[in-house]
């Protein structure tokens, strides 16, 4: 199992992972946000909705590189390599048929992520049987967050996952170290908190909670049509939500700010667990990587994080 963690900053993005042979392997490219080329996306909520896609992208790259390397064979220690850096490339798989495969995954993983966490209880809730509007989206928002903590619990119980989590609170600790101005070490690194509150699973439940509050105003559907309408408000929804986890940069004290953003943060209890010391040194990698730190260059932190394992 290779294991890694993705950083994405102003205009790079970097992964870094550990391989069987305890090398740590970086890859890290520019990455032109279609904000920055194209104005309107930069607008606030249309923004959010551009950030979630391009990270799902970003995601999708990373778990190649990741098969990559767990696939190499010049990375079995039987072999006796001891410079696996040398012995796999870095390019990026080019050509028409790598794209559609990106592409079609990306496309897959929201579809997939709609139905179960949107339509799914949508459909649960019709077979209830509720025709009072307001309490037909009470209760359909009240299932989704309750299938949603679901899948988070299940999860959380295969021990593959748990180490994702270990490398999601080394993720964590070393964004709140580089926050804090301090070098990327170890000692610098392990006393900070495994939680954040601008995590992606903070994004995900405060887009649920949104959720709730839109689909109030849009009624209860009637007919395929109106559900489709409802499912086409998704990404508003996400750029609502996207806006709302950016205040908690901005009013970091604000009470609202700090009711808001708590509920992700009892969820993290779930999503993060203390990493060890190697954990910790993938994090740091990568992040050193997305921010040419070695250059002596500091750029902005994009709430598009994400940690995995492959």
């Amino acid at each position: 199992m290779i294991e890694g963690v993705m950083m994405r900053a102003a205009d790079k993005w970097a992964v870094a992972v550990r391989s069987p042979n305890g090398e740590i392997l970086i890859k890290k490219e520019a990455w032109h946000s279609i904000g920055r080329r194209f104005k309107v996306f930069e607008m606030p909520v249309l923004r959010g909705a551009v950030v979630l896609i391009e990270t799902l992208v970003l995601g999708v790259k990373a778990l190649s590189f990741s098969a990559e390397v767990a696939s190499s064979e010049e990375f079995a220690p039987e072999k006796g390599f001891q410079n696996p850096a040398d012995r796999i490339s870095f390019e990026e798989k080019k050509g028409l048929w790598w794209s559609l495969s990106l592409a079609a995954t990306v496309v897959f993983s929201l579809l997939l992520g709609i139905f179960a966490f949107f339509y799914l209880p949508l459909l649960l809730t019709e077979m209830l049987g509720i025709d009072n509007s307001f309490w037909f989206n009470v209760v359909d928002g009240t299932i989704r967050i309750a299938v949603f903590l679901a899948y988070l619990i299940l999860i959380s119980r295969w021990k593959e996952i748990k180490r994702v989590f270990e490398y999601h609170g080394a993720e964590h600790k070393t964004i709140a170290a580089y926050e804090n101005k301090k070098e990327l070490s170890w000692e610098n690194i392990k006393d900070y908190s495994p939680f954040h509150a601008r995590c992606g699973t903070s994004f995900v439940l405060v887009l649920m909670l949104v959720s709730i509050l839109v689909f109030l105003m849009l009624g209860k559907p009637a007919g395929w049509q109106e559900r489709f309408i409802r499912m086409l408000f998704i990404p508003l929804i996400g750029g609502v939500s996207y806006e709302l986890i950016k205040l908690s940069d901005r009013f970091p004290n604000n009470p609202f700010t700090l009711l808001m953003i708590a509920p992700g943060l009892w969820l993290q209890r779930i999503t993060t667990r203390p990493p060890d010391e190697k954990q910790v040194e993938v994090a740091a990698a990568a992040l050193k990587a997305a921010l040419d730190l070695d250059n002596n260059s500091v750029q902005e932190i994009k709430l598009a994080v994400s940690t995995w394992d492959g």
